[in-house]
């Protein structure tokens, strides 16, 4: 008779904070050799779920059992006895140690109080060995990539014995080669017996690695079915509580003149004569693998890095932008791709992030009209649906798709005519994506110009009219027939293939 004990048991998981309800009688159940997807948007309480299996949060009821034994997670190192890893996606690296440092780093291997490096170093190898990854165990991981990283991370949790890793948006910083790597050791882990709780907002991920899904929204469960047996959109709808109609809600707008014409834009190697042009009312999408050079060419037309040769060109007027402030007064903004180190003072309120590159406006001989700073933003407020408890709000307790509207409010008040969002969407849940969507379309239909570069390539071919691959710093191709273009034609052009 075969033995259906689940893995983990996690029944009636309570958990408030003052004010908030942040895990309402949650189950969970994981089972040897699964991949369980947990899903639901940011907020949902997810991230709580798993500090309480995790021992960062202590429950207010409920029962965690592993391999049919109750236990309890008073701290992280009760979880990491109890054989739970938790992977997040910032990695838990020492960027000064070496690798085998880092894997062993609080279980050193030692004999007579001395610690053996050659035994560490032989198991590290090993370690790595297992997940495919044959990295000399004495590099220092701050020199290694960031799928090398992950790969540490995933071999410190088996040098503890885990039986149950979590991964919290294992692929956000990965490359497409580096996501398929991650698959295979995945699929390693699960014919191991390890049970993998696998958190993400790519559904296109799950689908491909996941064998059961649970939904959550709003602190409570919502349901678990095994993917075979739920559809793409069935999962859009469980997460965010009501029908959508499309993934990428792409509207038709009006595509006029060029507005943005850059011309031989270059940088070292890292931008080599780059030539575009956005239009009016354009969504142009820029593609391309990490290191082609997009961001580096959205960071020369911004003004954050110095142009060594090139000519941007705004409604047919030449421009000599030397600064971001040049940039921003000429009407060009840009999203970037990191928001909370680049596009907020995380430590500052929700209006003051707002006002910042406005002072100008709300100001009259040199004080601030406080009145009718609060009056603007509370409009924004409104028409972008964000979700604060007040203006003075810091940002850094935000959602990140609220973070991005707090970004966006502050460049529309601008009146910028050109937006260039570098990866809008990453890290957000479905929710959160789909507005930031429809407030793409309204630009659009505004006659604003829009070059969004993004890594989804869904994303890329459900919300642009026209797209440009780059290649090692070079325009590798351009995709006119974006509705009957494939993910396989980009990535062809990505990695330097057929034009």
């Amino acid at each position: 008779m075969v033995d259906r004990t689940p893995l983990l048991e996690m029944r009636g998981i309570h958990k408030r904070f003052p004010g908030v309800k942040a895990l309402d009688n949650v189950d969970l159940e994981l089972h040897a050799g699964e991949v369980l997807a947990l899903l639901g948007e940011n907020g949902a309480g997810k991230s709580t779920l798993i500090k309480v299996l995790g021992g960062a949060h202590q429950p207010d009821a409920g029962t965690i059992r592993i391999e049919g034994q109750a236990l309890v997670m008073r701290n992280p190192q009760d979880a990491r006895r109890a054989g739970v890893g938790l992977m997040y996606q910032e990695f838990n690296l020492v960027p000064s140690l070496t690798v085998r440092e880092n894997i062993f780093l609080g279980q050193e291997q030692t004999r007579l109080g001395f610690l053996r490096h050659r035994d560490e170093h032989r198991l590290a190898a090993e370690l790595l060995a297992r997940l495919s990854m044959p990295l000399n165990p004495e590099l220092r991981c701050g020199s290694l990539s960031v799928g090398q990283q992950q790969a540490v991370e995933i071999a410190k949790a088996l040098s503890q014995r885990m039986k149950i890793l979590v991964m919290d948006e294992p692929s956000a910083a990965l490359t497409p080669q580096e996501v398929e790597r991650l698959f295979v050791i995945i699929r390693d882990l699960k014919s191991r017996g390890i049970g993998v709780i696998y958190i993400s907002h790519r559904l296109d991920e799950i689908f491909e690695i996941a064998d059961r899904v649970m939904v959550m929204r709003d602190g409570a469960l919502v349901g678990s079915r095994p993917l075979s047996a739920v559809t793409r959109n069935e999962l859009i709808e469980m997460m965010v509580g009501r029908s959508v109609q499309q993934e990428f809600p792409k509207q038709p707008a009006a595509i006029g003149e060029d507005r943005l014409v850059v011309s031989g834009l270059t940088r070292g190697r890292r931008v080599r004569g780059v030539s575009f042009s956005v239009r009016r009312g354009e969504v142009l999408g820029l593609a391309g693998l990490v290191g082609a050079g997009r961001t580096e060419t959205a960071r020369l037309i911004f003004g954050a890095d110095r142009l060594e040769a090139g000519t941007v060109v705004l409604d047919g007027k030449p421009l000599r932008i030397r600064c971001p402030r040049d940039a921003i007064r000429a009407g060009i903004c840009l999203l970037t791709e990191d928001r909370k180190s680049q596009g907020l003072v995380l430590g500052r309120s929700v209006q003051e992030n707002f006002a910042l590159p406005n002072l100008a406006r709300f100001s009259r001989l040199g004080c601030i009209h406080q009145r009718r700073e609060a009056d603007v933003f509370a409009e924004y407020v409104r028409n972008l649906r964000i979700k604060i408890s007040g203006a003075e709000q810091r940002v850094r307790d935000l959602s990140g798709g609220n973070q991005q509207k707090i970004v966006l409010a502050k460049w529309l008040e601008r009146h910028a005519d050109i937006l260039i969002f570098d990866e809008p969407t990453r890290g957000l849940d479905v929710g959160a994506k789909y507005e930031i969507y429809l407030l793409m379309n309204d630009l659009a239909r505004q006659g604003k110009g829009i070059l969004m570069i993004s890594s989804d390539l869904p994303e890329i071919l459900g919300m642009s009219d026209r797209i440009l691959v780059m290649h090692e710093g070079r325009v590798a191709g351009e995709i006119r027939d974006v509705a009957g273009a494939t993910q396989q034609r980009v990535l062809e052009l990505a990695v330097g293939g057929a034009k």
